[in-house]
């Protein structure tokens, strides 16, 4: 079952085009990342997902129903984390989650439960001072508190570790991870690191078009090269093993960064084992040997850069 459906959403600022034919499914339980960079039009898809921008063409399913623009009953599955979540300055924690929860229909009885389960799942509990004295990351887990508050079925977070420092970044990544296979976690994000440590799916937007889609690891069987990495001690004995190399054919690929040679493989086990024979027959000893899997930096670069 797909928690969410995008289907040929295109839209225009002022004749400009910010989305093309944008095509998305996310699978329902599935922590999905939602990949561009800063103005690829990621923040555009996400409004038109909560219905709060009608697209020019195309239409819009979550968990099987259909967003309507402005009349917005799906967003009742949702839970929503912006960027730079807005607050009352002048309200504490457990004030503004109750205030939320009323706003969203559940009862006292479990606004009370809730609240109390939130908070301690985003570090702040028996934080009793106002919302206005927050730091930036506390007002990112309190964000992320009242997105959580009605256990939605879908959370929808958009660029939420950007402004964290690297501790509550990953405290952000470790309750993501926590929500697989209950929550469907729709990620978008510029921080290709955090998308490789927890989520299962990707989608690479670039141009306002989905570029590549797919479960991570298919993608990076599919379009991510692995790579031999050699260091040697010294640049002389280097230039030894590219000689060696190239009098095996081995070298066509070949890059070399310092005193470190980087080899590409479709076939790594053979490969390795050549590269591992060659090496001993000339007493060739690196630093360094080491088998490197494709990274998603590696092909979004590839992506971005084919495209423009």
């Amino acid at each position: 079952m797909m928690a969410l459906d995008l289907a040929g959403i295109s839209k225009s600022f002022g004749g400009r085009p910010v989305l093309q034919d944008v095509d998305l499914a996310v699978p329902a339980g599935s922590i999905y990342g939602f990949v561009g960079e800063n103005g690829a039009g990621k923040t555009t898809t996400m409004k038109i997902i909560l219905g709060l921008l009608p697209p020019d063409t195309g239409n819009v399913q979550v968990l099987s129903e259909t967003v309507t623009p402005g009349i917005t009953p799906t967003n009742r599955h949702i839970g929503y984390l912006s960027d730079v979540p807005s607050f009352y300055g002048y309200m504490r924690a457990q004030e503004y989650l109750k205030l939320c929860g009323e706003i969203t229909g559940l009862t006292a009885a479990e606004i009370a439960t809730r609240s109390k389960e939130v908070l301690e799942q985003v570090g702040l509990t028996n934080i009793t001072k106002k919302i206005g004295s927050y730091s930036r990351g506390m007002k990112q887990r309190l964000g992320l508190a009242q997105a959580l508050l009605n256990q939605p079925a879908l959370l929808i977070c958009d660029e939420p570790t950007s402004a964290l420092d690297p501790l509550g970044r990953r405290a952000f990544l470790d309750i993501f991870a926590s929500l697989r296979g209950k929550t469907t976690v729709l990620f978008s994000t510029h921080i290709l690191n955090d998308v490789e440590a927890i989520c299962d799916h990707v989608a690479i937007l670039h141009e306002g078009q989905i570029q590549m889609a797919g479960s991570l690891a298919d993608i990076k069987s599919t379009h991510g090269k692995y790579n031999y990495q050699l260091r040697f001690a010294e640049t002389s004995t280097l230039h030894t093993c590219q000689r060696y190399l190239t009098a095996a054919g081995i070298d066509s690929s070949i890059s070399q960064e310092g005193q470190l040679l980087q080899i590409p493989t479709l076939a790594p086990e053979t490969d390795g084992q050549r590269l591992l024979t060659l090496l001993a027959q000339h007493q060739l000893v690196p630093r360094r040997f080491e088998l490197v899997a494709p990274s998603l930096e590696q092909i979004f670069l590839k992506v971005v850069g084919s495209h423009a």
